[in-house]
């Protein structure tokens, strides 16, 4: 791109992104939100799994509609994806606690549903974007809950790894910055300050990963959001956890959500390495 001026893939974009039909929608929870689309790759398997969750700044306005063009792609590539719903701000239901507990048991539903479909459980990743990323990271730090957390599991499904895509994990600095119209606050129903054991729980950058794998890949056009992803970064490389931070020198913040972008390639390739797959 060397002479060329970037032009990003906008929001605009994304809401036009093809919605291919999955495989399956299955409900996990009885609200008519609590629910997953299933795409499993052809043959007999067992498949590794992506868990996605997709972004739009925890706001019940931005849906799972955007992210079945990604989901479809990695199931074309092998990986059967089972990409998650759930109640976000300004849903009955959404922020704290429901927004967290749908996450966690969308992810154990896997368990009820991968003899059906070939699921290959010994091989699952986390993969999220934005606010989706947040959630994926929490979803990986999760088994360190303490039992007096409302969404506390006592048999979290394994991970091998979380794959974050422009994520936005540090949850202190961006009630700071007053993102999305203070929807931090409306997330977590008041300020760090008001309930520092919501953020404790709730901030990946205040919970220790568990030893899960991480991958981080950050947009070098991301103004906006690439500020929270690093400082994430920082914070957890420090405290030991098992991290790695890619820098995507053609993104912004949509491009490694789009497959027909120059960054799918490396989205692709580290899902893999995270599963285990082996190169091509």
């Amino acid at each position: 791109m060397a002479g060329e001026e970037f032009t990003p893939v906008t929001v605009a974009d994304v809401v036009k992104f093809e919605n291919p039909p999955a495989d399956a929608r299955i409900q996990y929870g009885d609200d008519p939100l609590q629910f997953g689309d299933l795409r499993v790759p052809p043959g007999d398997g067992p498949h590794p799994v992506a868990i996605f969750i997709h972004g739009g700044c925890w706001l019940a306005k931005y849906g799972i509609e955007h992210s079945g063009k990604l989901t479809a792609a990695l199931a074309r590539s092998g990986i059967a994806t089972w990409s998650l719903e759930y109640r976000r701000v300004g849903d009955a239901g959404g922020g704290w606690p429901g927004t967290f507990q749908d996450i966690g048991r969308g992810a154990d539903h896997l368990r009820s549903i991968a003899e059906e479909y070939r699921l290959d459980l010994d091989r699952v990743i986390v993969m999220g974007h934005s606010a989706g990323g947040h959630l994926a990271l929490w979803l990986a730090a999760r088994p360190g809950l303490p039992a007096e957390a409302p969404f506390r599991s006592r048999d979290p499904l394994d991970l091998r790894g979380v794959l974050a895509l422009a994520p936005a994990p540090d949850l202190e600095f961006l009630h700071e910055e007053e993102v999305c119209g203070h929807v931090i606050d409306k997330l977590m129903g008041g300020s760090p300050e008001q309930f520092p054991d919501r953020y404790r729980w709730g901030d990946p950058g205040q919970m220790a990963s568990g030893g899960v794998r991480q991958v981080l890949i950050i947009g070098k056009y991301d103004d906006d959001w690439a500020p929270s992803g690093r400082r994430y970064f920082r914070v957890a490389r420090e405290r030991g956890d098992d991290i790695r931070m890619v820098d995507a020198t053609e993104s912004g913040h949509f491009e490694m959500i789009d497959p027909d972008s120059t960054t799918w390639d490396l989205v692709l390739e580290s899902a893999r390495k995270l599963l285990g797959i082996p190169g091509d």
